[in-house]
């Protein structure tokens, strides 16, 4: 019996496990295009398969990912055969396309129609942006939660 619950309690306490792979609620989610399409994050992520892709979660509102934006763009030029997707949090539309002219945020653009508590940013148990990850050239989620542009564990999946 004592073994019985040590593994309960072992099995309960550490499934806190980072996701390698999306959920299927949210690679079903839908995001906006700029040209204003519907999409899936299944068909962004196929769009780009076999590829290493930086997802960078923000907002035009958000000081942190404007003041992190630097950090971005160093790494586009460091890694310039890496995809980078910008998934906008913005109050709306057209604050979200007004912000990536004024900020010059270069990458693939989808606004995140669904917000904070729709099936994608429940999946990454969203609590703050900008949020960084890396999905590698399986597919994998490589890098699940960073909140800097410039963190070590983001910078050695670019490197791999």
């Amino acid at each position: 019996m004592n073994y019985l619950l040590i593994l309960l309690i072992s099995f309960f306490s550490c499934n806190t496990e980072v996701p390698t792979h999306f959920s299927e609620e949210a690679l079903n989610d839908t995001f906006i295009t700029l040209e204003g399409d519907e999409v899936t994050f299944q068909s962004i992520l196929e769009k780009h398969k076999g590829k290493t892709i930086v997802i960078d979660v923000w907002a035009s509102w958000c000081g942190d990912c404007l003041r992190g934006m630097p950090k971005v763009k160093e790494l586009q030029a460091e890694y310039e055969d890496v995809v980078y997707v910008f998934l906008s949090l913005d109050r709306g539309q057209e604050p979200w396309k007004k912000g990536i002219k004024k900020h010059d945020v270069v990458g693939e653009h989808y606004y995140m129609q669904s917000g904070w508590k729709g099936a994608f940013g429940n999946f990454l148990d969203l609590d703050w942006i900008p949020r960084y990850m890396v999905i590698n050239e399986a597919s994998e989620i490589v890098v699940f939660k960073v909140v800097e542009a410039n963190d070590k564990n983001l910078i050695q999946a670019l490197k791999k």
